[in-house]
């Protein structure tokens, strides 16, 4: 369903395990008073959360202060991290309650978005080393669609479809960072895939 092509390695590339552990330590130094132990994590997972707020928020302008406003809560709440939890989920739990927030502010409160591409944030799954004119922009065309009808889904689906597809994360990883249940996230990504075959009916067959 979402256009996929190989691309750059990411933060998710190597082994889980390893990365987990390096979180974990960068992550106990930082609570242990290492401030500049921050920084290693931001240089590991800016660009992966960058993308995931800006395929909630469809807004450049909100995925750079949201993906700030993370690492400023990692930080003041450092202390709370538990041993042998996952960064990662953990992270985009802070993320995803920001980012509701700020959708919900914005609704009261509606201004004009800016729907641009963070710039170098274009996802590994929709970057493709070779490719000819006429395919690069059928699947060009495709992620747009495929942007746009993700977009509109409800909240809560959109989350969903986006940790799953986009981060590859598990039930168990989705339901952790959204404070819900595995069963509740099977339902979730059921209802949005149903309603993103409906809305790419005529792009799957292409």
């Amino acid at each position: 369903m979402i256009p996929q092509t190989s691309g750059p390695a990411g933060p998710d590339d190597g082994d889980p395990a390893t990365l987990t552990d390096s979180d974990a330590v960068l992550m106990r130094a930082l609570a242990g008073g290492d401030d500049l132990a921050l920084n290693p994590l931001m240089d590991r997972w800016q660009a992966p959360l960058r993308g995931f707020l800006y395929r909630y928020t469809q807004n450049e302008h909100d995925a750079l202060d949201l993906a700030q406003e993370t690492f400023v809560r990692v930080y003041q709440h450092r202390a709370r991290f538990r041993a042998g939890a996952r960064f990662s989920t953990w992270m985009f739990q802070i993320a995803l309650n920001l980012a509701r927030s700020r959708t919900r502010w914005q609704k009261r409160h509606p201004t004009d978005s800016l729907d641009l591409e963070p710039e170098g944030q274009e996802s590994r799954r929709e970057i493709s080393d070779e490719v000819t004119p006429a395919a690069d922009a059928l699947r060009a065309e495709k992620i747009a669609v495929v942007r746009s009808a993700i977009a509109v889904l409800p909240p809560d689906l959109r989350a969903a479809v986006i940790l799953s597809e986009y981060e590859e994360k598990s039930h168990a990883e989705i339901a952790v960072i959204a404070r819900t249940t595995p069963k509740a996230v099977e339902t979730r990504l059921y209802r949005a895939r149903q309603q993103l075959r409906k809305a790419l009916e005529r792009y799957l067959q292409t």
